[in-house]
């Protein structure tokens, strides 16, 4: 598993061409109790840096973008059923959505675990 991170506070890990999309554990403890996700519609296409979907918590609300460009091929029905997952298991049961990557090379923009604990360090 090779996750990428965004300035933005997602991660991303991709195998096959597809990448998987959520937020950092940063990203959750920052938004605090997560109590709701509006998740992106399978088949609709997004552009790398455009909102995706949201998600809310008992302290803010925060967009959640597309970190590279594809078409949107699962959600994660579970944390739409349960928002809690984003905070219980960020990582993993707590994915938001996999996108069909149109553009791989948008990856090599994204940050490795070293500089995103450094981005973090440093906010």
């Amino acid at each position: 598993m090779s996750i990428k991170y965004t300035s933005d506070h997602e991660w991303v890990d991709t195998t096959d061409g597809i990448a998987t999309v959520g937020i950092t554990v940063h990203a959750q403890d920052a938004l605090g109790d997560v109590v709701f996700v509006d998740l992106p519609d399978v088949g609709k296409s997004f552009a790398a840096k455009e909102v995706a979907g949201v998600v809310e918590s008992v302290k803010a609300a925060a967009d959640v973008y597309a970190p590279v460009s594809g078409e949107i091929v699962e959600v994660n029905e579970a944390l739409r059923d349960d928002p809690s997952l984003a905070n219980t298991d960020p990582l993993k049961a707590g994915w938001f959505f996999k996108v069909k990557l149109s553009d791989p090379s948008e990856l090599d923009s994204l940050m490795d675990t070293t500089a995103y604990d450094e981005l973090v360090k440093n906010s």
